[in-house]
């Protein structure tokens, strides 16, 4: 952020583009760390939950790399907003569970 630094002075200031990663969002950082130990232990699957989409998604790009099955759950309701996600988190080989139980939502889905 060279003109920001300019602009304020003193130390020199960074951007962390987290937007710029692959899924677009932080998630596949931490994501990918636990499908890689995973894999390691020998697992053949990985489990995820997920409100908005974008940690399942980022789970099943990580799974599909690796050639791990995956299995996200995910409130029914958000199932209905995050429709897109959803197809993503499929079209990456994932299977999605919509979970039914409480306020259908990813509070829920983590019980």
């Amino acid at each position: 952020a060279e003109k920001m630094t300019k602009d304020l002075g003193g130390a020199k200031i960074y951007f962390k583009r987290e937007d710029l990663n692959h899924t677009g969002s932080h998630k596949i950082n931490n994501v990918l760390g636990q499908a890689l130990l995973a894999k390691k232990m020998g697992k053949t699957r990985i489990i995820a939950e997920t409100g908005a989409g974008q940690h399942g998604v980022a789970a099943a790009t990580a799974a599909a790399l690796l050639g791990l099955e995956c299995e996200i759950f995910m409130g029914k309701e958000d199932t209905v907003r995050q429709a897109l996600n959803v197809y993503r988190m499929e079209l990456l080989g994932a299977k999605v569970n919509p979970v039914t139980t409480g306020t259908m939502t990813l509070k829920d889905a983590v019980n």
